[in-house]
Order: C-alpha cells, then sequence, then structure tokens
C-alpha cells in the first residue's frame, strides 16, 4: 500500500490565508486565499519535492495526500430578550 502524505493546512488571520506545510514533505510550505486554491498549490509543487527527496518509487505516477484543515473563529452574538 502506498504511503499517505498528510499535510496540515491552517487559517493564518493575519495574512488573510490559508497556509500549509508537512513534516512528511520537507520543504513543502504553500498559501493561499481559498482551500481550493490551496490544494491546487499542493498538487502543483508535490511531485518535485517527493522527487528532490527521493520519495518516490520508480514508475510511481501518483501520491495519496491528506491535507487537514484547521480554523479558529470567534464570534459574538447579540440578542435581544422581548
Amino acid at each position: 500500500m502506498a504511503k499517505a502524505y498528510l499535510v496540515s493546512a491552517n487559517w493564518d488571520p493575519a495574512a488573510g490565508a490559508w497556509v500549509a506545510r508537512s513534516d512528511d514533505v520537507p520543504g513543502l510550505v504553500a498559501q493561499a486565499e481559498s482551500l481550493n486554491l490551496l490544494m491546487e498549490r499542493i498538487r502543483a509543487v508535490l511531485p518535485s519535492l517527493l522527487k528532490s527527496h527521493g520519495n518516490i518509487e520508480p514508475g510511481q505516477r501518483s501520491a495519496k495526500v491528506i491535507v487537514r484543515a484547521h480554523s479558529k473563529q470567534h464570534a459574538t452574538v447579540v440578542w435581544f430578550d422581548s
């Protein structure tokens, strides 16, 4: 069974963007305004990063990636008694 690479994506409110990093893929850092765009960027850079670190077997044409997205949000809720 092929290895699955774990990527962690966290919302950075100061940057207004999702930031992805991975201990499984050294050098992976990607940033985007949406999760969909972040996934596109991860797909674009992952093959070259895996190749450069020797993590691709001969003939391998794909890799499974699990992206765990974390976001923490605060809200104030106001209600009025009638």
